[in-house]
């Protein structure tokens, strides 16, 4: 089945302490949807100007991402980010960020994106989010990422989305901000309890956490690297692994173990990201690539 994939197309400017990298193509919809594409066909949803490069939308097509839905607005230019990252890369600072088209996107959905059966809503406002969802008719599965900065400014319209998607991903310090609490334990009961069926709490390096709303439960590190030199679109490459592997089963029976092998596959999807900057690794990742490492990740933790 298709995945629907809405969110932001970017283009990034990216500082390490050992690297600094020029322009690189960004955006949660892209890491998603590159991630996504691995297992399934992807309907993307996003916009652009035309300063967009030509390069990178043969990159999309060329991985089986449809484009049919991302606006390219005359004379406009593309949303771009600037962040700086610190120490072991933990710990992020955003430079700079220029909106541009973005400012004022109201995504519309043509009539075969609206029977998408799969729903990505990646980060973006959770006004943005709720007009994409009021456009799908009958999804089997909806997923839905969120930030700090949504919290703050637009709770009463997060908490919309939340009562209407199955599925949230969250940090661990959004987590704590949303539910006023610091247990993780007691965070992830209560996003259940707002309304999605399910909530991934995203550990970064220490993996991740699935909360079902029936006290259904499933935990996993993350894949061990030696190496990382970029973390952005990590998160957005592990919702979309996880997202291009629901795609891929082709049937809406939807619960745990179902999940269990998404983060999985998402876990390692997203560890690919983090080894270059920006797409660059991942898009010269092959599927057997990926395989390889998952059934690796799933031999490390037999072992533990």
């Amino acid at each position: 089945m298709p995945v629907l994939v809405a969110g932001s197309i970017a283009l990034d400017q990216i500082k390490t302490p050992t690297e600094h990298s020029g322009e690189v193509l960004g955006g949660s919809a892209s890491y998603a949807a590159v991630a996504a594409a691995f297992s399934a066909p992807v309907n993307l949803v996003s916009i652009v100007g035309t300063d967009f490069p030509e390069q990178h939308v043969e990159l999309f097509r060329s991985r089986n991402i449809n484009l049919d839905g991302v606006e390219i607005v005359p004379d406009g230019k593309t949303f771009r980010w600037s962040g700086e990252y610190f120490g072991d890369l933990n710990s992020r600072e955003t430079l700079d960020v220029h909106l541009n088209v973005l400012a004022h996107y109201s995504p519309e959905l043509n009539p075969a994106y609206r029977q998408s059966d799969i729903i990505l809503l990646a980060n973006a406002g959770p006004d943005s989010q709720l007009k994409v969802l009021r456009q799908c008719e009958k999804p089997a599965f909806t997923i839905a990422d969120t930030m700090d900065l949504w919290i703050t400014t637009m709770r009463d319209e997060l908490l919309e989305v939340l009562a209407a998607v199955d599925m949230l991903v969250i940090n661990e310090s959004e987590a704590r901000q949303l539910t006023e609490t610091n247990n993780l334990i007691v965070a992830g009961e209560r996003m259940a309890a707002m309304g999605p069926r399910f909530v991934i709490l995203k550990k970064g390096e220490h993996g991740s956490l699935l909360f079902g709303r029936d006290g259904e439960f499933f935990t996993t590190g993350a894949y061990p690297l030696r190496a990382v030199h970029d973390p952005t679109g990590a998160g957005d490459s592990f919702i979309g692994g996880l997202a291009g592997y629901l795609g891929a089963l082709g049937h809406k029976n939807i619960g745990l173990p179902e999940l269990a092998e998404g983060i999985i596959l998402g876990t390692v999807t997203a560890s690919f990201t983090c080894e270059e900057f920006g797409l660059r690794k991942l898009v010269s990742t092959s599927k057997a690539e990926i395989d390889a490492r998952r059934d690796a990740f799933r031999q490390m933790a037999r072992l533990r």
